[in-house]
């Protein structure tokens, strides 16, 4: 079982090759470390773009997430983010870059201060944007330990027992923050997009083969679609198959296994047991849910609560209408993610930005299909209490023999996972030295070498800050926790849309829009326990609460607020 090990090793050798070969262009100025001096082109835009925007949330999550809930998770997130992504791009990114080249803008706080004159809204930005960025990167840390366990076990018994001779998590993570974090720190924007042009290149190839590979193990397209969960006409939720570890074959559940049942006004799952969740209850009259008891796989016990009674882990299947639709809100998230205007800003020119508007959907489908498919077969085959991050990796090890193809495989998953890992580094490092050292000291006070070096230690402490928080949340589902980060900054947009296309919004909106969405969504991410999913009556999600209430507070505020007398240089005419 060292093989496939082997392989994900050479993967990562030749992808920190290629970061640091990118050095060798590194001009030595703060303005090429941060933005890659305006020289990026399409290609590389729409794979930098692209690759930062699909994470192990778009792998190891959507997988995670359709084996939860089924085939529906397609149309929460992939087919809206189609739409949305490019809508963001076009209305907000060109528009970003413009200014971004024109007035010498590095992060998007410096766009704001300029834009509402204040200096005190970088200072409410700065720990709101590291803030939300955080989950975002927890997600990629953990999504690459739980990658790696299952495709190892057995490789070092004697050196890792606790994990059945698996590489550890944390050992798995620690690797590549340091892979990442080396070639980010040698040659900043530039590494980061050629290394993601390469990691967006390899994911999305090995996901189709990892795609083509499974549905030919379960007898091709036609006999995999029989086996997902199945509900019966007295409205059982019920598993047809099991996949027998042992001979990798599918047996028939005779009869077959019952997981949940719904009924009318309220549910029962499989057992008479009640699974409603406490603080949605309105969940369990529209999904069939399964109760489990959480198991701990180090201590091989179940995991017991404070009083002594065993931890129950819901799983629930289906997705209610309301919930579908306030997902439309998420996506908007890309309009405030401070990584991508980094990359947005990389861009040579205008024009550079028609390739990734076409084919930026396109791609999304291509990554999107066979995880989602590969999802919604293994719960159907899969035992129910398995990690949804682990889900692919186990797809994988299960059904895929060849131990080569698994590493190739696996290396396609890493791919996605750093691919916007280190972006996320690097931008961290860059708006703590631009918006806040070089802006209290002032700019005069260092020379770009010293820059540089700011930017780089700082980078190197949030990629150790975030190390030992993936470590203590090592067990979050990646989804629900990358939906969290994508419901803050989706509810930020209302900030950047007025402050591009509303010359009345002023200082004291924006303030009003960023105190009452972080509110509200501090409230609902506190609920939810900090990480897991949480919705509201009917199935609506949190980030459609939380944008309204930013976007109402902008427009309010800023018509009873006097009206900026300065803004002529962002809307001319």
């Amino acid at each position: 079982m060292t093989t496939p090990l082997i392989v994900i090793a050479i993967y990562l050798a030749l992808l920190l090759g290629l970061g640091l070969l990118s050095s060798r262009f590194f001009r030595g100025t703060s303005k090429d470390y941060f933005v890659a001096s305006h020289s990026i082109g399409p290609v590389l835009l729409l794979m930098s773009v692209f690759g930062t925007t699909m994470t192990a949330f778009a792998l190891v999550g959507s997988t995670g997430k359709s084996f939860e809930r089924g085939i529906g998770v397609y149309g929460l997130m992939a087919s809206s983010s189609a739409l949305i992504h490019a809508a963001c791009f076009f209305l907000i990114g060109i528009r970003l870059w413009v200014f971004g080249k024109k007035y010498g803008y590095v992060t998007q706080i410096q766009f704001f201060r300029d834009r509402f004159e204040s200096n005190g809204i970088g200072y409410l930005l700065f720990p709101i944007l590291i803030l939300l960025i955080i989950p975002y990167l927890l997600i990629g840390i953990i999504g690459a330990g739980k990658t790696i366990v299952p495709v190892t076990v057995g490789a070092f018994p004697e050196l890792f027992p606790q994990t059945g001779g698996a590489v550890p998590e944390w050992l798995s993570g620690l690797v590549v923050c340091v892979i990442v974090l080396m070639y980010v720190f040698a040659g900043g924007s530039r590494a980061a997009a050629w290394a993601n042009t390469f990691q967006t290149v390899v994911f999305m190839i090995m996901g189709v083969v990892a795609f083509v590979f499974i549905s030919n193990s379960l007898g091709g397209l036609r006999n995999a679609a029989q086996i997902v969960l199945q509900t019966t006409d007295d409205g059982k939720l019920v598993q047809p198959y099991r996949l027998d570890l042992s001979t990798k074959e599918l047996v028939p559940n005779e009869p077959p296994k019952v997981i949940g049942t719904i009924r009318s006004g309220g549910h029962e799952s499989a057992g008479g047991s009640s699974a409603q969740l406490p603080h949605q209850p309105h969940v369990t009259r529209t999904l069939a849910t399964a109760t489990f008891k959480k198991f701990d796989r180090k201590k091989k016990k179940p995991v017991m609560d404070s009083s002594g009674n065993p931890v129950l882990w819901h799983r629930e299947y289906g997705i209610p209408p309301l919930m579908f639709l306030t997902y439309m809100f998420i996506p908007l998230s890309v309009g405030m993610f401070p990584h991508l205007f980094q990359h947005w800003l990389t861009a040579k020119s205008a024009k550079s930005f028609r390739l990734t508007l076409i084919a930026h959907p396109l791609c999304i489908m291509v990554v999107w299909v066979p995880c989602v498919l590969i999802g919604s077969w293994a719960s159907g085959l899969l035992p129910s209490g398995i990690p949804p991050a682990a889900v692919l990796s186990v797809m994988l090890k299960q059904l895929v023999g060849n131990e080569i193809l698994i590493g190739l495989l696996t290396a396609g998953i890493l791919a996605a996972i750093m691919s916007s890992l280190d972006s996320q580094f690097h931008c961290m490092g860059t708006i703590f030295t631009n918006d806040i050292v070089l802006h209290i000291a002032g700019r005069d006070r260092f020379n770009d070498r010293q820059i540089v070096w700011l930017a780089r230690v700082f980078t190197i402490g949030i990629v150790v800050l975030t190390y030992g928080l993936a470590m203590k949340a090592i067990d979050k589902n990646v989804f629900d926790l990358a939906i969290w980060c994508f419901t803050g900054f989706g509810s930020l947009t209302p900030i950047v849309i007025a402050a591009l296309y509303w010359k009345r919004a002023t200082k004291a909106g924006a303030y009003a829009s960023v105190i009452a969405t972080m509110g509200i969504w501090f409230y609902f991410f506190r609920a939810s326990g900090y990480g897991g999913e949480y919705v509201l009556a009917g199935g609506v999600m949190p980030a459609a609460v939380c944008f309204a209430a930013g976007a109402l507070a902008m427009i309010f505020v800023s018509l009873i607020t006097r009206p900026p007398t300065t803004v002529k240089k962002f809307f001319p005419v």
